[in-house]
């Protein structure tokens, strides 16, 4: 069982993207997903409506119809949907940007990131009450090394991430950016 593409068997399917209902004999994208309610090992389906999927889950969703044997209406709208959601899918971490906001706190030293200051990016854990979720953590390039090193990476996995995932930065900003890594 894997991500499927397939068209509706009836309506009472809901779209877990938009929330309305999935009509009879529309495409439908379904997400595969441990079934919480079966054994372990079970899984199940999350459904959503083909174009929903495209914006939410792009690479998902592309996987799937390279499966898909049908036809599927409004492929170039589809398709254009696809890429606009993977172009405006955030990089992985670790990656670098200009700080949009002078709102973020380095995760290193603790001061203010300058709006349009250098930045690097990274995962990092954030205490929620009883949970711990992952999110993005803000540092300046010169604390990022010290700062992964700290959390159990290497000098050279920041730089290979960075070199990898970063888009978006002039090459004048990328000279920067390592010089000061």
């Amino acid at each position: 069982m894997a991500n499927i593409i397939e068209v509706a068997k009836s309506g009472r399917a809901t779209c877990r993207s938009c929330r309305s209902a999935i009509p009879k004999g529309d495409l439908r994208f379904g997400e595969e997903t441990p079934n919480q309610f079966g054994e372990p090992g079970d899984l199940s389906y999350r459904w959503h409506h083909l174009a929903c999927a495209a914006s939410k889950l792009p690479d998902e969703v592309r996987a799937a119809l390279a499966d898909f044997q049908g036809e599927v209406p409004g492929r170039d709208a589809l398709d254009q949907t696809l890429a606009a959601a993977v172009a405006n899918k955030p990089p992985p971490f670790p990656h670098a940007d200009r700080a949009p906001t002078g709102r973020a706190t380095c995760q290193g030293c603790g001061e203010k990131l300058a709006k349009g200051a250098l930045r690097v990016v990274v995962e990092r854990d954030i205490e929620r009450g009883m949970t711990v979720t992952k999110g993005a953590g803000y540092l300046h390039p010169a604390c990022a090394a010290a700062y992964v090193e700290e959390h159990g990476s290497t000098h050279a996995e920041l730089s290979a991430g960075l070199d990898a995932n970063t888009r978006g930065l002039s090459e004048d900003d990328r000279t920067e950016l390592f010089s000061q890594v």
